[in-house]
């Protein structure tokens, strides 16, 4: 089994590359994922990571497509974890299993709420944030390397960006290793965000992640203001979703392209199980003579 630290990777220097993958919720949807991760082999992701579901709900089938991907593909694994309806006690049994089964990295998040529910509340002798779930594990799995979300247009529950920016500090100063980025479409928001960390003396690897474009109506339900020019070649390209995606996977291909000219550590890609999209943005920045190995 690869269990390595995702650290040691992003000390190499090399520009990094890295998928996330949600849990199945059918037979159908498990036999999808697999045929995406078997076409992405030729990705040659440096890690993959896989979600929960909203509250936590899908924690088993976390642990065991985690464990498939690891044993069928040689894939070097990355489960989330969250706060979400756990107590302390039960948190480390969960921890302790990846553990036993050689897993040395988690993504540690404090996690949504459950469905119906609009504010986290936190699980009797629980966790109500992600930095008490990362100083839990670092006293506890010392040798397990946590990676920790990072906002460049902030938490939408944090009052401003530079309030945001001193709780994810804290969270890194409880142990987190590196810091993925939640998706944005403008280089410039990550660009700055780096800065600032930089100022406040976080000296993490950033590592930014990245969500194609497949349609509009996609973007709109997570919030994300589009640059202009983004906007502008999605409108153009009308209500064909073939038409959206190739813009999508163009803008995703010239933005990742950007970030590792910039001294970006690499890309974190959530491709939503579709292989197409991400074979696409890889092929692209082949062919700018990037992720060449």
């Amino acid at each position: 089994m690869n269990s390595q630290p995702i650290t040691s990777l992003l000390k190499t220097g090399r520009p990094i590359k890295s998928l996330e993958f949600f849990p199945p919720k059918s037979e159908d949807d498990t036999r999808r994922l697999f045929l995406a991760a078997s076409r992405l082999k030729e990705f040659a992701p440096d890690f993959v990571s896989v979600t929960y579901g909203a509250g936590g709900s899908t924690r088993q089938l976390t642990q065991g497509i985690t464990a498939r991907l690891q044993k069928e593909l040689g894939w070097l694994m990355m489960p989330h974890l969250t706060c979400v309806g756990s107590t302390k006690d039960e948190l480390k049994d969960i921890i302790q299993a990846f553990h036993n089964e050689g897993f040395r990295n988690i993504m540690t998040l404090r996690g949504d709420p459950p469905n119906g529910q609009t504010k986290f509340v936190a699980t009797k002798d629980g966790f109500r944030y992600a930095s008490d779930l990362v100083g839990f594990i670092k006293s506890h799995f010392p040798d397990i390397c946590m990676g920790v979300a990072g906002y460049p247009d902030k938490h939408p529950e944090s009052p401003s960006l530079e309030e945001d920016i001193k709780h994810l500090k804290f969270k890194v100063d409880q142990g987190g290793d590196f810091i993925t980025t939640q998706l944005f479409y403008d280089n410039q928001l990550y660009f700055e965000y780096v800065e600032k960390l930089r100022v406040l003396g976080i000296d993490k690897p950033v590592l930014p992640g990245i969500l194609p474009v497949l349609n509009v109506a996609q973007v709109q339900r997570f919030g994300i203001t589009l640059p202009e020019a983004l906007n502008q070649k999605l409108q153009a390209a009308g209500d064909e979703k073939a038409a959206q995606q190739q813009v999508g996977v163009e803008w995703a291909v010239d933005q990742i392209a950007e970030l590792l000219d910039h001294g970006a550590p690499g890309v974190h890609l959530y491709i939503m199980n579709m292989s197409k999209s991400a074979l696409g943005i890889l092929e692209g920045l082949r062919s700018k003579g990037h992720f060449l190995d």
